[in-house]
């Protein structure tokens, strides 16, 4: 059977979505997308902030009041929030959210001093309590935020949900964060395209993937420009200001979930950020806050 490569597109997570996909025609690829794209929905409701019925939001309005039970698939998540706390010197902390409400990158103004000093105290994965089936946080006004992983287990679960169809050539794509079953039909790569953080039309390199995942974070997603100075949304949970050294960081690792981490990661630790990646392990391309472009290919 011939096939050819189609494209579903969908809105998720806030973001535009695609699953291309070997199939003999357009209707055939959508029939297959459609159960990845039933996994997106289902953690998106679990566990967006936005939804007062999800995992997480049941969470935060417990918080100084008493714990709150969660299944296995939730106590994963936190448990892998931790290993990233750990991994990230305290800054890759699920309970920085809050400072979004002192942040707003839609009116380009910045937080006043006495708003993030009140925020502040309520970020501290590690006053958190965890035991096996439940999770307490201990002040009120305390929040999780799955936000800074959420995106790339979907993309997992997608991919794996396709997986499971015997599913060999595709991809998934969620708002940038990409996760890929195999190459193309014909055994050639997927040429990605990393965006110029400072051009967003062009691109400062093409990495060819077969399996695998890419993830990217950058200054460029969201972000405000007072004074000639850019403020991005990725955020020091120690001070509550956003990080400025690197431009963008792109990851490939075996599952998105890795690779979102590593580069999120990265971001938070500034300098500290190339060895980081150098230890990891993986392939990366790094633009620092000069234009500078690190790399390691594997």
């Amino acid at each position: 059977m011939v096939e050819g490569i189609y494209s579903v597109v969908f809105i998720a997570m806030g973001s535009r979505c695609e699953i291309r996909i070997a199939a003999a025609n357009s209707e055939t690829a959508q029939c297959l997308a459609a159960r990845a794209i039933d996994e997106v929905r289902r953690i998106e409701n679990k566990y967006s902030r936005y939804r007062s019925d999800s995992v997480v939001s049941r969470i935060n309005a417990a918080a100084g009041r008493h714990a709150v039970e969660c299944d296995r698939e939730t106590i994963a998540l936190l448990a892998y929030a931790d290993t990233l706390h750990k991994a990230s010197e305290g800054r890759f902390d699920i309970t920085s959210g809050v400072l979004r409400k002192a942040w707003n990158f839609r009116d380009g103004v910045l937080p006043a001093p006495e708003t993030l000093a009140a925020l502040l105290p309520l970020v501290g994965w590690g006053t958190v309590a965890r035991k096996q089936t439940s999770v307490f946080l201990p002040q009120p006004g305390m929040e999780l935020d799955f936000g800074g992983f959420g995106k790339e287990y979907a993309v997992d679960r997608a991919a794996e949900a396709l997986a499971e169809t015997g599913i060999t050539h595709a991809y998934v794509n969620l708002g940038g964060d990409m996760r890929f079953l195999g190459p193309r039909p014909d055994g050639s790569a997927w040429d990605i395209g990393i965006q110029d953080p400072r051009a967003l039309e062009t691109t400062v390199a093409s990495i060819p993937v077969r399996r695998g995942a890419l993830a990217t974070s950058g200054d460029y997603e969201r972000f405000i420009e007072v004074g000639g100075k850019r403020y991005c949304h990725v955020l020091d949970p120690r001070s509550g200001m956003p990080v400025s050294y690197w431009r963008s960081v792109s990851v490939l690792a075996p599952l998105a979930i890795t690779a979102g981490s590593c580069t999120t990661t990265a971001m938070l630790l500034e300098e500290e950020g190339l060895d980081f990646l150098e230890r990891s392990g993986m392939s990366y391309l790094a633009v620092d806050h000069q234009g500078q472009i690190f790399r390691r290919t594997l």
